[in-house]
């Protein structure tokens, strides 16, 4: 047993979240590129580096899909209720700083 389930329980679990983290983070890409462009998401994006944690959520699959959901949370409640584009949230996601 691992932290009290059954192996396949534990398994089963760990690809369903790896299947939830890849669905919510290419719905989430799809929606910002539906709203930008990709063209202007290309040409826009910056060469911010990721944080050095976001490497150890790969490791837990339900982390990454908590942060892509993070992510949502602050377009919606910060940008868009703001009054702020989705192009606006791209650069704040790409870019180092904003000037």
């Amino acid at each position: 047993m691992i932290v009290g389930m059954f192996e396949q329980d534990f398994i089963a679990i760990i690809l369903f979240g790896i299947i939830l983290n890849f669905i919510f983070s290419f719905l989430f890409g799809w929606y910002l590129s539906f709203n930008i462009g990709i063209q202007e998401m290309m040409m826009s994006k910056g060469d911010k580096k990721q944080p050095s944690w976001m490497i150890f959520s790969l490791i837990v699959p339900y982390v990454k899909m908590g942060i892509t959901l993070y992510r949502v949370t602050i377009l919606q409640l910060y940008f868009l209720n703001q009054g702020l584009s989705h192009k606006d949230f791209w650069v704040y996601l790409t870019q180092e700083n904003n000037n």
